[in-house]
């Protein structure tokens, strides 16, 4: 039996005056990428130094104005790393690099030394504060707690009086997640008061959800509290560092934002410690998606991928929001269906709104394309093998011609399971453009017989085929060249048929292009029909083609 009852409930904020449920997310927030440091930590196997240089100049790349490179104090290839960075001029001047340290008077010194020759850098200090971490793991009350924050706060002021370039401070009282509130609130307003926050020289109290414990709503109204009850507000710079241990972290960074929060502190793709930081990709995509600006470059998500698994050795889900290779992909047939109608109806109309069912965003506009959209399988239906025919290939199949298809994708995938594209119009070619047989077209001519004011018909035609491989040749008259033909082979082969539909378009344009048509042939005598198909470059023979077509596949050839 699942032992449920060895866990008890996180305690949730009374707080009954939120008012972030009734905001909206206007703005994107102050990226920080923490890749370098609180991801990177997280590989089975860390990035090396040339690793990290490649991925951080990506994350300039993309936009990021602040990064954390690592903690350059505990890390010898880390304080190496951000020596490289600084002597070789490596960082933009409006970029800044953030470090982190604990709150140990060497590990301070050892951080400022790192960063020597940096114009300007945010010094990142932390200690959890945790009602459990207290207990447990440090035996300290909140006082003492307290005074370690402040102490690291007081060291950092002083190192930076002498340092030549722009000191930044920024403090996370860690496990804020499971820290009481009026806790949190007291130690992060000690901090900011040694610090001598002002408006103009703020300081980023960043308050993490180290683990996450609650659902997002709690942790808005943690992220809503603090920032109400902050003394002189405007001298700090309200920042969130969402872990993903309930599979929430996107939510709660979004809501974050809502209640409050100015700076999102996360990785590309989610990585990090057990389940990963928040996903800054996913919540700047999900800006995108409503149309807002994200103030990142993320049209290019393909190459935000491959450099992802390449240095991180970590692959990307099929699943993962935008990123994954399923993610615009549709093996349902009504979702097929919707895609199609949606996207012709987009063309149509002329729309420069992008409103596709099932399509949040244009694959197009993040460097993906649209032939995975759809997808084939067993579960598919007549509307996606349709889409594919149209998208790929040219083919606007006859609706009353979708089901018939299909049918024949849909036994082939039931055999073998996903169907390619090229499987896919294989399969058309042997069931609709390569029917020849028994009988085959070979030649045509065609007459008018309009001034003949006696003629019933308007056309005669002469054609030339081969029978079972025996050429044979026949002529016929009728209204037009498909209906003189028809006569004729009915005359020949001693079968009674009738066109249901005929349909034709231009496969591609210029002087070389193509015609398809479409035939729908009934079979009087046993009620049988089917479509056929041909293709030319003139639409009078891909027309006879596709007469021929039915015929073989009615069985109805000699």
């Amino acid at each position: 039996m699942l032992n449920y009852q060895r866990y008890r409930k996180n305690p949730v904020v009374d707080y009954p005056e939120r008012e972030w449920p009734n905001k909206e997310i206007t703005k994107a927030p102050v990226w920080c990428s923490v890749d370098l440091r609180d991801g990177n930590q997280a590989l089975i196997d860390p990035m090396v130094v040339h690793e990290k240089i490649e991925f951080f100049d990506y994350l300039i790349k993309l936009g990021f104005k602040e990064i954390e490179i690592g903690f350059p104090a505990a890390s010898q290839i880390e304080f190496d790393f951000l020596r490289q960075l600084i002597d070789r001029k490596m960082i933009p001047d409006d970029v800044v690099v953030q470090v982190l340290t604990q709150c140990r008077e060497e590990l301070i010194d050892r951080t400022f030394e790192s960063i020597q020759g940096c114009k300007q850098a945010i010094v990142h200090i932390y200690n959890s504060t945790s009602t459990l971490q207290r207990d447990v793991v440090f035996g300290m009350d909140r006082d003492q707690i307290t005074n370690i924050a402040v102490e690291g706060t007081r060291m950092v002021k002083e190192r930076a009086k002498n340092f030549p370039g722009k000191i930044i401070l920024e403090y996370s009282p860690e496990s804020f997640t499971g820290t009481e509130l009026d806790y949190a609130l007291e130690i992060c307003t000690a901090v900011q008061e040694e610090w001598g926050a002002t408006k103009e020289d703020p300081i980023i109290i960043n308050l993490p959800s180290t683990v996450e414990m609650n659902t997002p709503n709690v942790y808005a109204d943690q992220i809503e509290w603090m920032n109400k009850h902050f003394k002189n507000r405007e001298s700090i710079i309200l920042s969130v560092h969402p872990h993903n241990d309930r599979g929430t972290g996107v939510a709660s960074a979004e809501l974050a934002l809502l209640a409050g929060a100015q700076r999102v502190e996360g990785t590309l793709f989610g990585n990090g410690e057990r389940t990963g930081n928040v996903d800054i990709l996913n919540i700047a995509y999900n800006m995108f998606s409503q149309g807002i600006d994200p103030n990142l470059a993320i049209e290019h998500v393909n190459e935000s991928i491959e450099i992802y698994e390449r240095c991180c050795k970590i692959p990307i889900h099929p699943r993962h929001p935008y990123a994954g290779k399923l993610v615009f992909t549709a093996f349902s047939g009504s979702h097929q269906d919707a895609i199609n109608k949606g996207v012709k109806a987009l063309k149509e109309r002329g729309s420069e709104i992008w409103q596709v069912p099932y399509l949040p965003i244009d694959p197009s506009d993040i460097g993906r394309e649209y032939e995975p959209i759809v997808r084939i399988n067993s579960q598919s239906g007549k509307g996606g093998v349709a889409f594919i025919m149209d998208t790929y290939f040219g083919f606007k199949l006859p609706k009353g011609m979708h089901k018939e298809f299909s049918n024949v994708i849909q036994k082939v995938s039931e055999k073998q399971g996903e169907v390619s594209p090229d499987e896919i119009m294989e399969n058309f070619r042997n069931e609709y453009l390569n029917q020849k047989e028994p009988i085959h077209f070979r030649k045509l001519r065609v007459d008018d017989l309009s001034d003949e004011i006696k003629s019933e018909f308007d056309t005669k035609v002469y054609v030339t085929y081969t029978n079972n491989g025996v050429e044979k040749q026949f002529e016929a008259v009728g209204n037009g060249p498909i209906d003189a033909v028809k006569r004729g082979l009915q005359e020949e082969l001693s079968i009674d048929i009738k066109i249901l539909d005929y349909e034709e378009h231009a496969l591609q344009s210029g002087s070389n292009s193509q015609a398809a048509a479409y035939i729908h042939l009934l079979d009087m005598d046993s009620g049988s029909v089917t479509y056929g198909v041909g293709v030319s470059s003139n639409i009078t023979r891909a027309s006879v083609r596709a007469i021929f077509s039915a015929i073989n596949r009615l069985n109805l050839g000699g």
